[in-house]
């Protein structure tokens, strides 16, 4: 009987995140082992693991071949540059002024707010010392490749200062700012994604520069509250591989500033990251991962954090965990005092709280033959309450709502809401919008008697073809 595999501990090191991508590509085809994909890519199997433990020192050729054999769309290569690309020079630099140890042993952090550092022989891994630097220069392999000269864009970022001012971080709170609020507002597609690829480029270079010590800790939580708008506008347009590599730079960046408010942020879009994409049990696993010591969390992010948890348990059509799950977001909503929550956390208001369980209300409604009613219920608090700034949620939550009547109550009525939320999806640039109205294009079809349910199916497949 084989054995489980060994957890992996992807925010180790740089090359421990690659092994975890590497094994993330592999389970998702069928479940391949690592003593088949070996032969696949004309390497032992023992080396398969060594790379996913990040014990090995990956080829750029080997990683060329996995992308073929796992059909990644070129993810592994991409990552192998931000991972391994300059590795070898810098750490030639940095050996130049420092002796390593014999045995090759370096110092990894485990994560500066839940671990201590062990010492671990990692080959090839770059020191945490050189990470900041490292990733500045290299992470940006990762991102979609953009020509900067052909783009039009909302604004564009600030040129890289010499040394980091208080008006450089006001600088990254306006990138950020200005950028959630157009991915609320439009959608994370088209010109807003591209301002957000650049944005991101800009934010991760601002690593390499001169920042003096009272600084460093703002300047990483700017960038991490960055990375988490830029990730978040990547997933909204289906951009998954770039969504998470700013969500995990994002991650690196909160613990090392040992910000517990943005770790748990990044965390929760990387819980509805995986829920989105069919991996509910990963989702889970991620929400749990941000309530890590939820005392020193506010009520409202504990809410946010509860939120993905039913989202996941939702998605698993587990009745009771789901339940549960929105009860102790509910609670902890009832305590939100909106004085103690950071800015960024003001989106997070009844509206979003309704919004966000009614979404895991209705997967049970649908696949575990629930009382629909609850979910109805707080979608119509979510799009009473959303205004014009936050189109996106207002628009999904009244297609969910749509859905949700037209498969389990009056399609009359669901027809009615469906029109009002296609007047909002219709001007979006949302892939999630997008699935949102298929799904709903697919319940109107179960009543094809229906003339003006049909008139829905015809206008909801001309905005998806606008």
């Amino acid at each position: 009987m084989p054995q489980p595999e060994k957890e992996l501990t992807p925010d180790g090191s740089p090359q421990e995140w690659f092994g975890a991508e590497l094994r993330y590509w592999r389970k998702r085809n069928d479940g391949l082992r690592a003593a088949q994909l070996g032969p696949m890519v004309q390497v032992s199997p023992d080396v398969i693991s060594k790379i996913e433990k990040g014990r090995y020192r990956c080829r750029r050729d080997l990683a060329e071949r996995l992308d073929a054999v796992l059909e990644t769309g070129g993810v592994l290569t991409r990552a192998w540059g931000m991972v391994f690309g300059d590795a070898d020079k810098k750490r030639s630099d940095a050996d130049s002024g420092r002796r390593q140890p014999a045995d090759g042993a370096i110092q990894v952090r485990a994560g500066r707010m839940l671990g201590g550092e062990t010492s671990a022989p990692l080959l090839g891994s770059v020191p945490p010392v050189d990470r900041r630097a490292f990733l500045a220069t290299t992470s940006l392999a990762a991102l979609t490749p953009i020509d900067l000269a052909r783009l039009v864009a909302p604004a564009a970022p600030p040129e890289l200062p010499k040394r980091i001012r208080p008006t450089d971080l006001d600088q990254l709170r306006h990138v950020a700012d200005a950028l959630h609020r157009w991915d609320n507002a439009q959608g994370g597609g088209g010109m807003v994604g591209d301002f957000a690829s650049r944005s991101m480029q800009w934010a991760v270079r601002l690593l390499s520069v001169d920042c003096p010590a009272h600084l460093r800790t703002e300047l990483l939580g700017g960038i991490a509250r960055l990375g988490i708008v830029v990730g978040a506008t990547h997933f909204d347009a289906y951009a998954h591989d770039a969504a998470r590599v700013a969500f995990k730079i994002a991650s690196e960046c909160a613990e090392e500033a040992s910000d517990w408010w943005l770790r748990a942020k990044t965390y929760s879009f990387l819980s509805r990251q995986a829920t989105w994409l069919g991996d509910p049990d990963e989702g889970l696993t991620y929400a749990e991962k941000g309530l890590v010591r939820s005392d020193r969390l506010t009520p409202t992010i504990q809410a946010m954090m509860h939120s993905a948890r039913a989202r996941a348990f939702g998605k698993m059509h587990d009745v009771q965990g789901t339940l549960a799950a929105v009860g102790a977001a509910d609670d902890a909503f009832a305590r939100s005092n909106p004085i103690e929550d950071p800015s960024w956390m003001r989106y997070y208001d009844e509206a979003q709280h309704h919004g966000d369980t009614a979404h895991a209300l209705f997967d049970l409604s649908i696949h575990a033959d629930q009382d629909p009613g609850r979910a109805a219920q707080r979608f119509r608090k979510a799009i009473a309450g959303h205004s014009d700034e936050y189109a996106r949620s207002r628009g999904i939550s009244n297609t969910k709502l749509a859905s949700l009547v037209m498969a389990k109550g009056d399609p009359m009525q669901a027809i009615t809401v469906g029109h009002q939320a296609l007047d909002d999806v219709g001007r979006l640039t949302s892939r999630r919008a997008a699935d949102d109205l298929r799904e709903l294009r697919s319940f109107a079809g179960r009543h094809r008697g229906l003339e003006q349910a049909t008139a829905l199916r015809r206008r909801i497949t001309a905005t998806l073809q606008a």
